[in-house]
């Protein structure tokens, strides 16, 4: 069941969105050489104890951090560890959430850890990019497979694989509620998008093959031959105009 948020139930989903994107914003001059992923998430938690919101992610399905940080050929679903240092090089996707007063956000970047190459710069760019070209979609009217085709359909055309074994999805009372909102697709088809649809659209891109499989600690998603992989997320809301960005 897709569950259209009020005014109300919007506005209060606004505190921890907006918080969310805060956190992953000043990551950006945080991630250096040398830390760990303990280190980021660390850092993730303690911001959002000081704003008096619980992080999300923690817990749910007994995940054990606040944030997934996954690193290179990692998708998604990195647990986070004092042994898993940074190298100059490395691209790290952080995905977290934040929840008060019981409405929660769901947001995701990949950063680039010191200098990395040219290919890794143009997987992170295509992916943020691919997010955008997807949202242009996300408008009352439209079909949800209509945000898939364009994230597809960029990425597709640049070089990059999609991946398919994960998908976007509704958010706001839950962490994830319907619907799935995978990240290719048919145009025209899936159901109409309407004013007051809360979701979290979020591109999974890969240098290599869409395929994954699972890590032995159950958690952790990669690609299946290895090669990077980058992220991008916001939870977004469905208006009567252009979708609004409620975790920038």
């Amino acid at each position: 069941m897709i569950i259209i948020k009020s005014q109300r139930e919007i506005d209060l989903m606004r505190e921890p969105c907006k918080i969310t994107g805060e956190i992953l914003r000043d990551l950006d001059g945080f991630i250096k050489p040398g830390m760990s992923t303990q280190d980021i998430n660390a850092f993730v938690e303690e911001r959002i104890a000081h704003y008096k919101m619980k992080p999300t992610f923690k817990g749910y399905g007994g995940f054990p951090a606040g944030a997934c940080v996954s690193v290179n050929e990692e998708i998604v679903h990195g647990i986070p560890s004092r042994n898993r240092i940074l190298k100059e090089g490395d691209i790290v996707s952080i995905d977290t959430g934040a929840t008060y007063k019981g409405y929660t956000s769901d947001a995701a970047r990949t950063f680039p850890v010191g200098e990395i190459s040219a290919e890794a710069q143009k997987l992170i760019d295509v992916t943020k990019e691919s997010f955008f070209r997807g949202i242009k979609y996300a408008v009352a009217g439209n079909r949800l497979h209509d945000i898939g085709h364009a994230i597809q359909e960029y990425s597709e055309a640049n070089g990059m694989g999609v991946i398919r074994d994960y998908t976007g999805h509704g958010v706001g009372r839950n962490l994830h509620e319907d619907p799935m909102i995978p990240n290719y697709g048919t145009p025209g088809t899936g159901v109409k998008l309407k004013r007051g649809m809360t979701l979290a659209i979020e591109p999974m891109l890969s240098l290599g093959s869409y395929e994954t499989r699972v890590l032995s600690n159950d958690w952790t998603v990669v690609t299946i031959d290895g090669s990077l992989s980058a992220h991008y997320e916001n939870t977004i809301v469905i208006t009567d105009g252009e979708p609004e960005i409620l975790t920038l």
